[in-house]
């Protein structure tokens, strides 16, 4: 590791990765015996150190890109390949996902490359990240030289505008350098229509539908008008349930908006009480999922239960029943434990595609992808070690992961192995420049993992121990 050089003043002239964990460790000791103005002036300086630190950590990361690729390309990896995994390398140094670590890898070649205007001002901390990702993406669809005028004519100007003042002014700017270019971006977002869906609290979704503004407007204005009708009629339901409601027996055909037809993947402690139960990727009261249940039986949904076993800890899936079986008409417990030292499943037979119960099983216990701080939803299911390397189709060598993490783990240069098969099973990646990560599948049973803590401090250095070997 570097150290700091030093002018003939014994100033440093170069910060070092040791001056910024010195930095790092310096800042929780911020005098708080100052008065309010020096505050202000501490909050103040502070945001602009983030502002800095964005830049720096933008040159850190275009820097960083050209030698993986150059590195790539000496290892003789074909030119449409290269850059394979730089993004995914990214969003783990900065512990986001994939999808951000390619927008921030992006964002930061355009700064450096096309906008040095905006690329000084968040150096200097006069402009926030956010607002310089703005102007980079209100640009992005110019020539490099238009990008670079609007750069230069926002630039004076810059520090001073908020969000929605930097977007009018650079999509204006953009518009009257190339309004071919602008109209053309226009006409390839009406392609790029789509809906999507994504947890929230208390057992609740958001579906999110990016449509044209033409057809958003109709969709919202067909929903009013239709809960404005039924509270007319003397529904008593509010005007926000109503459109709700509305939405899905329109798009579903249902009678009733509860009448949807599912399958139960339930995991419920083996005695009741109030101990947290998980549906899906969601934890929820027990007593809050009985009622699900018990409303869908009431709207006459078809619904399917399938048991899952859970080890007594809670931590880990002991099985998951390969067999549906209607939901009963008492539902009091539909899923039971199994004690830790029972065998798991036994995976599918022998071959590259996981399948049947051990596919559901790692489905289940995984929940999300297992890359660290990548939230998305399993698409594909991955051997940790390949099965061109040696690997078993087996659920201590499998794992849930998008689309894009599966892929970025295949450039040169990743590893990965399988460093606690049960209980909380473990995958620890390895990423070119020999940095790793853990990722420990998620407790089927978070309440009951409380019981851990009671544990000797012996058998927590044992675990530990295990791990990093």
């Amino acid at each position: 590791m570097r150290t700091a050089g030093r002018d003939r003043r014994g100033v440093a002239s170069v910060l070092t990765t040791d001056d910024l964990h010195c930095f790092l460790a310096l800042l929780p000791l911020l005098d708080p015996d100052v008065d309010d103005a020096e505050r202000v002036e501490q909050i103040g300086l502070l945001e602009s150190i983030k502002a800095a630190a964005a830049g720096a950590q933008a040159r850190a990361t275009v820097a960083f890109a050209a030698s993986q690729r150059e590195t790539q390309a000496v290892a003789g990896v074909p030119r449409g390949e290269r850059g394979r995994g730089i993004a995914a390398q990214v969003a783990l140094a900065r512990r986001d996902s994939p999808a951000r670590g390619s927008r921030h890898l992006g964002l930061a070649e355009a700064l450096v490359r096309e906008l040095p205007h905006t690329m000084e001002h968040l150096a200097a901390g006069s402009v926030s990240e956010w607002r310089a990702t703005i102007v980079c993406r209100e640009t992005a669809c110019l020539s490099p030289e238009d990008r670079g005028a609007v750069d230069e004519a926002l630039a004076t100007e810059l520090p001073g505008l908020g969000d929605r003042q930097v977007e009018a002014r650079a999509r204006a700017l953009a518009s009257q350098l190339d309004a071919a270019a602008m109209a053309q971006r226009a006409r390839r977002a009406h392609s790029e229509r789509r809906v999507s869906l994504r947890p929230a609290p208390d057992t609740m979704t958001h579906l999110t539908a990016l449509l044209p503004v033409a057809q958003g407007v109709a969709v919202l204005a067909a929903l009013e008008t239709a809960a404005a009708s039924a509270r007319a009629g003397g529904d008593d339901r509010g005007r926000s349930q109503l459109m709700a409601d509305t939405l899905v027996e329109r798009v579903t055909g249902q009678a009733t908006a509860e009448a949807v037809p599912i399958e139960v993947q339930l995991v419920l402690p083996a005695a009741g009480g109030d101990e947290p139960a998980r549906l899906g990727d969601q934890v929820l009261p027990a007593q809050t999922t009985l009622d699900l249940l018990a409303s869908a039986r009431q709207a006459g949904a078809r619904a399917t239960l399938r048991e899952v076993i859970a080890t007594t800890d809670g931590v880990d899936l002991a099985h998951v029943s390969a067999r549906r079986r209607a939901l009963p008409e008492q539902p009091n417990q539909p899923a039971r434990t199994r004690g830790s030292g029972e065998p798991a499943p036994a995976d599918g037979a022998p071959g590259r595609l996981f399948t049947g119960a051990a596919r559901r099983f790692i489905l289940l216990r995984d929940q999300r992808c297992r890359t660290p701080w990548c939230d998305a939803p399993i698409r594909h299911l991955d051997h940790v070690i390949a099965t061109r390397a040696g690997g078993s189709t087996t659920t201590a060598n499998g794992q849930g992961l998008c689309e894009a993490c599966n892929y970025a783990k295949e450039a040169p240069g990743w590893r990965a192995r399988t460093v606690r098969a049960g209980p909380a099973h473990t995958v620890r990646t390895t990423t070119p420049t020999g940095h790793s990560y853990d990722s420990t599948a998620p407790p089927v049973l978070p309440a009951r993992v409380r019981a851990r803590a009671a544990t000797s401090p012996l058998e927590r250095l044992f675990e530990a121990l295990l791990l990093s070997a």
